[in-house]
């Protein structure tokens, strides 16, 4: 809604980064939380904006943040001039070190087993910033992008299209099975999903995108109520779970290749019906600044290193590859 008699004045920086903040969280609160500002702060900066524009930017009802249609109008500016501010401090400042913080949403298995490498780059090539790795599993890490409140995500998942972000795959992820070395199965030269579901089945926790996929296979096989299933937090713990005997596993075959060198594991004759892909993924309308480059070329050395061959994408789910110096490239 237009308001009469205003005229539109300059625009304040600080105040659209404050607008686009609450616009993508839809609430002024974590807006005021992600800002670290107070909600006075908060609320007067969209007031004096909405003052300098002459329009209302935001519906407030019942405790509820809507956009008005100015407002939606205003985003996909407030998106470009702060990407365009951004960039002309990167380009003016030269070379200079990046310095602040990356935030990164990445799944457990990822950072326990990749991101050791990309950790120790970072703290010797950028000394000035500090990469923050926050936990999640896929989807959430997805909405986390969406809402702002990341600046990049890793994870593991079989779909490869993710709504609002641009997404590259890194690698196809291999699954194993595996048991301890006792464990009746191993003795078997070829092993179904039906054996697999006649022991006990360690699994993390909801929301590792491979865990509903093989629960949904298994299920299949024997029918409901479905096999018995263990549930870990981590997926080291499901390694010493396996190794004790307590049943069997299927993970990444880059977090078990420990555990097969040494013994303590045995990895089983069964094919995994589905595939898994490592992908990197940020928001389609955010800026790539010379640290998520790094991030993005660091990951994909660290991902092409890994242990595990990588794997042919199936012709009825086809995916597209592409390496970190190509996707820098694209960029």
């Amino acid at each position: 809604m237009s308001r009469p008699g205003r005229v539109a004045g300059s625009l304040d920086l600080r105040q659209l980064a404050t607008f686009h903040r609450v616009a993508t969280l839809r609430s002024f609160t974590k807006a005021a939380s992600a800002l670290n500002y107070a909600q006075s702060s908060v609320t007067s900066q969209i007031k004096n904006l909405e003052v300098s524009l002459g329009v209302d930017l935001f519906e407030r009802t019942r405790g509820q943040v809507r956009l008005t249609p100015a407002g939606e109008e205003l985003v996909p500016y407030a998106e470009r001039i702060l990407s365009l501010v951004d960039e002309a401090r990167e380009r003016t400042a030269g070379w200079a070190e990046p310095s602040g913080v990356l935030t990164v949403g990445a799944i457990e298995s990822l950072t326990s087993y990749r991101m050791p490498p990309v950790l120790e780059y970072f703290h010797r090539r950028f000394p000035l910033l500090r990469l923050s790795l926050r936990p999640g599993s896929a989807a959430q890490i997805c909405e986390a992008l969406r809402q702002g409140t990341l600046d990049m995500g890793l994870f593991m998942d079989a779909r490869t299209e993710h709504a609002g972000l641009h997404t590259e795959v890194l690698r196809d992820e291999p699954l194993v099975a595996v048991a301890a070395p006792d464990h009746p199965l191993t003795r078997l030269s070829g092993v179904s999903t039906g054996d697999l579901a006649t022991a006990p089945v360690l699994v993390p926790e909801p929301g590792a995108c491979y865990r509903g996929l093989l629960e949904a296979e298994l299920t299949g096989t024997v029918g409901p109520p479905g096999p018995s299933m263990l549930e870990f937090g981590t997926v080291e713990s499901i390694k010493r779970g396996v190794a004790a005997g307590l049943g069997v596993s299927v993970l990444p075959e880059f977090a078990v290749a420990d555990g097969l060198a040494a013994g303590s594991l045995v990895e089983l004759e069964w094919r995994a019906p589905f595939t898994v892909r490592t992908q990197i993924a940020w928001r389609r309308s955010q800026r790539v600044s010379r640290a998520m480059r790094a991030f993005i070329e660091q990951t994909g050395i660290a991902s092409a290193g890994s242990t595990a061959a990588p794997a042919a994408v199936p012709a009825a789910a086809p995916a597209r590859r592409i390496r970190a110096d190509r996707i820098l490239r694209c960029l």
